[in-house]
């Protein structure tokens, strides 16, 4: 049914001015994925490719299975980072979850057209995440590797701590304990302590002619005995799959080796269930791409976060729990593409509470924070997953606010969502500003997945608060030191102020820094959702569900 048909005129002309902004949101995102596609480049895809190599995106392409559904994490990893060092698209490393036989798994497949492979501090992030999405919900992972190790002017960021390059391999021992098949593709150079990665791997093959594995290359072997060897023999695919027996399988191309993936993949046993409840999937009754005119252009107007709900969920059912008290807060148990959810989502419209007065929508107050606490606890008694809506400016503030105990009530919030031992999935639809990101389970409390829509923010507050308030700061100092400042030098501070902070508020802003995981298309929430679910379930819950102390 077209928009005009639902909404009066003046809503009309609100609907068709937010939607071409969304449009052109979703357009900027589709341009950007394109670019950071190219890797490195068309030039050093096709010097890549010359080599007889796929590439890393065609290598993963290859390996999964045809017409099935894919979500890409970290794409925009690295962006506008490390400008003096040529930049890192991608964090020269492709991480996508597919499925492979029919079976879900991790694919990391390094790019070399990216610095070579090197590994960047972000490229650690992006690796350490990838292995983390595939501890927690039991998923196999391969490594495609085609890498020359460390990127060296960068390596005191790299390599000593905790977080760094060393914390890879030290999962693979720690993943291989735990059942979680590892398989390691050497398509390229693997050098230095990466080449452990593959090699503490289940099984590693090599590419004949491309693949190479040495703890040190030619150059440094010369340097440090003086021995005189080229790279073939000193680490190659014939050396080392019939000298050394450090890899288990030779194959003579890229697609040689893939398709022995596979066949592996296709005689793995099953595995056990959590047991997440899937009805035959629906589509939503309302129609879902008017969400791109129902999300306000001005982000500060309120809105029914109902009418995006109705939107994501199956038949556009759901069942809301205490929808009469604390309503800034919506809960309720709905279907995404058949699996059962417990939403939690914050409302956008002013509502009004009978104990309270008047709420401003996209703000927590102690109802409804005591509400979300107690859904929270009966999802994780149920066992069913969370997905968490933001849309938050945060708490409420002021002596009614701190009087009524918000800062209980919202510890009980967090308390119950930190020790959720169902799974947890954000979708950051708007605002994600302050303790409202950490109570809507913010990346800091181990959301499965996290995804923000191109129109999402993340800050400690919103720009106009946060620059305002720095400027108050700035003219201070300036006064204190007797400097005077006039109008018009205060509101081009203003601006160079906002301006700067603003930048940080971007969705893209969070990618390149791994804060979430994807920015997608509100489209592509159900199948993001669905498939997060889908990898979530292969993990049977084994903690007990234990909130700990909290205040009452």
């Amino acid at each position: 049914m077209p928009p005009n048909t639902l909404f009066p005129t003046r809503m009309n002309l609100e609907f068709n001015k937010n939607e071409d902004q969304v449009k052109q949101l979703i357009f900027q995102l589709s341009q950007r994925q394109k670019k950071v596609a190219l890797g490195g480049g068309e030039k050093r895809i096709e010097a890549h490719k010359a080599k007889g190599k796929l590439t890393a995106r065609e290598r993963i392409d290859y390996l999964l299975d045809k017409g099935t559904e894919t979500v890409e994490i970290g794409a925009f990893a690295g962006e506008g980072m490390y400008k003096e060092h040529g930049g890192c698209p991608s964090g020269g490393v492709v991480v996508v979850i597919g499925y492979v036989k029919g079976r879900q798994c991790v694919v990391v497949a390094n790019d070399a057209t990216v610095k070579a492979g090197a590994w960047f501090p972000i490229t650690a992030k992006k690796n350490l995440r990838a292995q983390e999405i595939s501890i927690e919900n039991k998923l196999p992972i391969i490594y495609l590797v085609d890498s020359a190790g460390v990127y060296l002017p960068m390596q005191d960021e790299i390599f000593p701590d905790k977080e760094h390059f060393g914390r890879i391999f030290r999962n693979n021992a720690v993943m291989s304990s735990m059942g979680i098949v590892q398989l390691a593709a050497i398509m390229g150079p693997c050098v230095a302590g990466g080449a452990y990665l593959p090699i503490m791997s289940d099984e590693a093959m090599i590419v004949d002619g491309t693949g190479s594995v040495f703890l040190a290359g030619s150059y440094l072997v010369k340097s440090a005995i003086g021995e005189s060897i080229d790279n073939e023999t000193l680490g190659g695919a014939t050396t080392h799959s019939e000298i050394s027996g450090v890899t288990d399988y030779k194959f003579k191309n890229d697609e040689e080796c893939l398709d022995h993936i596979r066949n592996i993949f296709d005689k793995m046993g099953g595995q056990p269930s959590a047991g997440f409840h899937r009805a035959a999937p629906a589509e939503p009754a309302e129609k879902s791409e008017e969400i791109y005119g129902l999300l306000p252009a001005d982000r500060a107007k309120p809105y029914d976060m109902m009418d995006i709900i109705r939107r994501l969920v199956d038949n556009s059912e759901f069942e809301p729990y205490k929808d009469l008290y604390g309503q800034t807060l919506i809960c309720g148990l709905a279907r995404i593409d058949g699996w059962a959810v417990g939403i939690v989502a914050n409302q956008r419209k002013i509502v009004k509470s009978k104990k309270t007065g008047m709420q401003m929508g996209g703000v927590i107050y102690s109802d409804s924070a005591d509400k979300a606490a107690r859904f929270i606890m009966n999802c994780n008694q149920k066992r069913i997953p969370l997905v968490f809506l933001h849309d938050v400016s945060g708490f409420m503030v002021g002596s009614q606010s701190e009087h009524g105990g918000i800062i209980k009530d919202g510890a009980k919030m967090v308390s119950a969502m930190s020790n959720s031992v169902v799974p947890k999935f954000t979708v950051i639809v708007g605002n994600s500003y302050g303790a409202g990101n950490y109570a809507m389970c913010g990346k800091a409390y181990d959301p499965r997945l996290i995804v923000a829509w191109p129109t999402a923010q993340l800050a400690v507050m919103s720009g106009a608060a946060a620059a305002n308030t720095l400027l108050q700061i700035q003219v201070a100092s300036l006064k204190a030191k007797g400097e005077v400042i006039t109008p018009e030098a205060e509101k081009e501070l203003l601006d160079r102020i906002k301006s700067r902070y603003e930048e940080q508020l971007s969705p893209y802003y969070a990618a390149a820094r791994l804060w979430v995981d994807a920015v997608i298309d509100p489209l592509e929430t159900r199948k993001v959702l669905s498939m997060g679910i889908d990898a979530a379930n292969h993990a049977p819950i084994e903690k007990a569900f234990n909130v700990g102390v909290i205040q009452v």
